[in-house]
């Protein structure tokens, strides 16, 4: 579910980024790809984080 959220997050933060940028519908979707690309890697290292911890 971490992962998820993070994902999530991380995409709507890149497309208002690019949208607040000035950009189109193309750079708002690579922005919202990249960005939850980076959200999910995040989002995974804390679920291990707290399997491993837990």
């Amino acid at each position: 579910m971490i992962v998820l959220a993070t994902t999530s997050a991380g995409a709507a933060l890149g497309a208002w980024t690019a949208r607040r940028a000035g950009g189109n519908a193309k750079d708002m979707a690579q922005y919202a790809a990249a960005c939850g690309i980076i959200g999910a890697v995040l989002g995974l290292l804390v679920t291990i984080l707290v399997a491993r911890l837990g």
